[in-house]
């Protein structure tokens, strides 16, 4: 929504392997109001940023600089066309971490919605420094 900038942030656990020259992540999503899980599946490089997602919301995101990209983003309320312009790709890689950020402009059906800044913060559990504070 216009002048409206909303920040979404989930912590969670996943699986993570280095396979030919690529580090990849796998982790669940559960959303409220929606049954069953949405599994990601990420590709990263210092060059591109590839997100798959299946289950109840499926789509293959591609994050490359300077090129727009497109996907069909399913979900079980209808299907969008989405296009995301890569603008910026920051890639950190040390032992045991990770970070990552994307920036890139967002149309659903050929229509401007935002510009967006995706941050991967990716740590081993034996690495982590967790605090939830009073969460329970």
């Amino acid at each position: 929504m216009e002048g409206d900038e909303g920040t979404v942030e989930v912590i969670t656990s996943g699986d993570y392997f280095w396979k030919n020259n690529k580090h990849y992540l796998i982790y669940d999503e559960v959303m409220e109001g929606m049954d069953g899980a949405i599994r990601n599946t990420m590709k990263l490089t210092p060059e591109k940023l590839e997100i798959k997602k299946s289950g109840p919301v499926s789509a293959n995101m591609v994050f490359e600089l300077d090129k727009k990209t497109q996907t069909h983003y399913v979900t079980p309320m209808g299907e969008l066309l989405v296009e995301m312009t890569t603008s910026r790709i920051g890639f950190e890689e040390e032992n045991d971490h990770l970070k990552v950020e994307v920036e890139y402009a967002l149309d659903i059906n050929y229509d401007h919605v935002s510009d967006c800044r995706i941050v991967l913060d990716i740590t081993s559990k034996d690495c982590a420094k967790l605090d939830l504070g009073n969460a329970q």
